[in-house]
């Protein structure tokens, strides 16, 4: 027999470095703040520095959910870490370092990639392993450094994304916590955004450098696009599996990509700005990072509240797309 299960304890962590629009331009970067503003909603970003990790941001924000949780280190079962930016290539996993940090000797741990779509595939992974009781506790977190990815002359994409990780501590509840997901995703839209070189495709080279093919490449008109046709039905049918309706979400948490997809998608759904949360204008996009970063600060400024309905939604490389539903019960 299934059980419930609820995020009992949420965290996050930035960087301190912030920066501006306006840095940006002193930076050389050809663009302007009113440019950025305009197409994307975004003033500022956090930048991690040189000597900080995915995994040193991750180790921060789950301390905090933990603490939030009340729940003992000890008491963690099973650790994963939604990142495309992890500290090393390949192995060994970001999720066993943070295990190692925390003092979790021989708990499961893995990273698992879906882009910016990670946190909302992660948290439904996390939940069906309590579901089934396969593990009491198990510690989600969405961590990215994407600054260090980021083609700096491309000023399409190297505006958009900021630093950070945000993390959820999933544990048996009475009430109903997490009551639906929602995980889809479509390869053949795999090429508008990639990292094109450094894998086992086309294997990190002199080349692959000089042509910064190691670096983000993206499509944002069709990234837009593909977005948009896909967040709105993903949510609407997960709604639909559980009878309910827009007008029932009390908050909606989409990724924070860009402001005009928030826009859209709240009011294709009917919804007023006060139900859909955003935050991209100070930290941009922060990757798998966005929605639990997103969550801790809505908990903490009132708009999401004991027994409201959630809404999550995550998209990006993939194409990835993922909708959680969650009843908030702390």
């Amino acid at each position: 027999m299934t059980q419930n299960v609820g995020i009992v304890g949420w965290g996050k962590f930035l960087p301190p470095n912030v920066v501006s629009n306006f840095d940006l331009v002193s930076m050389g970067i050809d663009t302007s703040d009113e440019w950025i503003v305009e197409r994307t909603g975004i003033k500022s970003r956090r930048i991690a520095p040189a000597d900080m990790s995915t995994s040193d941001m991750a180790f921060e924000a789950a301390k905090i959910a933990l603490e939030r949780s009340g729940k003992a280190t000890s008491e963690i079962d099973l650790v994963i870490v939604a990142t495309t930016s992890p500290d090393y290539i390949g192995f060994p996993s970001t999720a066993s370092i943070l295990q190692n940090r925390l003092g979790l000797r021989t708990v499961g741990a893995f990273d698992l990639s879906a882009a910016c779509s990670g946190f909302g595939y992660a948290l439904a992974t996390g939940t069906q392993f309590v579901q089934n009781r396969t593990c009491r506790n198990v510690l989600v977190v969405g961590a990215d450094s994407l600054s260090k990815l980021v083609n700096w002359s491309d000023r399409g994409s190297c505006i958009l994304f900021g630093d950070g990780a945000g993390a959820v501590v999933l544990s048996a509840t009475q009430e109903p916590g997490v009551i639906a997901s929602d995980l889809h995703a479509d390869g053949s839209e795999g090429s508008i955004l990639m990292i094109k070189g450094g894998g086992t495709r086309k294997p990190l080279s002199d080349q692959v450098v000089a042509d910064k093919e190691h670096l983000i490449f993206m499509e944002g008109r069709s990234v837009f696009k593909v977005a948009v046709n896909t967040v709105v039905n993903s949510l609407l049918e997960t709604l639909g599996k559980i009878g309910k309706v827009p007008d029932d979400i009390d908050q909606l948490v989409l990724h924070q990509a860009n402001s005009r997809i928030i826009q859209y998608v709240g009011e294709k759904l009917g919804l007023p700005d006060s139900k859909v949360f955003s935050n991209i204008a100070t930290y941009g996009n922060t990757s798998a990072a966005s929605i639990p970063i997103a969550i801790d600060e809505a908990v903490e400024c009132g708009r999401i509240r004991p027994g409201d309905l959630v809404a999550t939604i995550g998209f990006g490389a993939g194409f990835t797309w993922a909708t959680n539903i969650i009843r908030w019960g702390v």
